[in-house]
């Protein structure tokens, strides 16, 4: 929704600026200069990206357009389960929880949690260091090394999409000079053309240049940025997780482990201390009601 709004913006801005001081709309309006552009943009995108980019350009480029990713009550929700989970280890120990992370689906801890339930990459990361962790093979520092890896491969693989589109915008203004260029052309082979004409072809020329550097700076660019935003958002969770599962290992408590997993989260989305508090003793509340 944003980003139709952003785009109507510039869109508004631009134009309207043009009419304001004069300017004929429909001198703007070349849409060989737009196949032009876009044709060699698109052609250039489609030689410089292997397959497997292009099937994940495609599939981000809906993203930017919707909202969602993970408020404060998710992350509330995210770190009680973690604390269940924990606490479960504390009492039982951690091959108590050999069911549950063999078989999530059928878990009644992780059934109370739909929204990870629902998300197969952030519960298969939890349920693989839950194993690992169980394994008692692994210590702390082997542990972080491996989950820092994991968690790098992760960025690079969210970063593709948006650093590809940010290549595509950094090429457009040298594709409406080109489209310029051939509107000059196009112009010098027609200088016995009355004045107005000329003046028109000249116009439609520049109209190039214009429209190349507009679609990188206003539409193409902001779309890449807010794709990079959104792989760093979608990043947060799989740290929350790391930060909380390391803590445990190194001999915290699940309700100061779970407090380092609070720490790293942003500060727009991260509850207070006290939210967490009162989210983890609801996780209590069966128990002592039985």
């Amino acid at each position: 929704m944003f980003v139709i709004i952003g785009w109507v913006l510039v869109i508004g801005s631009v134009i309207g600026s043009f009419i304001g001081v004069g300017g004929h709309l429909a001198a703007l309006v070349q849409p060989f200069e737009l196949l032009c552009i876009f044709g060699a943009a698109i052609g250039a995108f489609v030689v410089s990206n292997p397959t497997a980019t292009l099937k994940k350009t495609l599939q981000s480029i809906p993203k930017a357009f919707k909202g969602g990713g993970y408020s404060k009550e998710k992350y509330l929700a995210l770190i009680a389960l973690l604390y269940e989970l924990l606490q479960k280890a504390r009492k039982e120990g951690m091959m108590a929880l050999e069911a549950d992370v063999d078989a999530p689906e059928s878990s009644p801890v992780f059934q109370k949690y739909e929204h990870v339930m629902a998300d197969h990459h952030l519960l298969d990361f939890i349920v693989d260091y839950l194993r690992m962790m169980s394994a008692g093979n692994v210590n702390a520092l082997e542990m972080q090394d491996l989950m820092d890896e994991e968690l790098e491969t992760h960025h690079t693989e969210s970063a593709v999409a948006a650093n590809a589109i940010q290549k595509m915008a950094d090429g457009l203004p040298a594709f409406g000079i080109v489209a310029a260029v051939m509107g000059v052309v196009h112009t010098m082979g027609s200088v016995g053309a009355a004045p107005a004409v000329l003046g028109e072809m000249i116009a439609g020329a520049l109209v190039g240049t214009f429209l190349g550097i507009l679609l990188a700076y206003g539409f193409i660019g902001p779309l890449a940025d807010l794709l990079n935003a959104k792989g760093a958002a979608e990043a947060k969770p799989f740290q929350c997780v790391k930060s909380v599962l390391l803590a445990s290992m190194n001999g915290y408590a699940p309700t100061v482990a779970v407090e380092f997993g609070r720490k790293v989260l942003f500060t727009a989305d991260r509850p207070s201390f006290k939210e967490l508090d009162d989210a983890v003793r609801a996780t209590k509340m069966p128990k002592s009601a039985s």
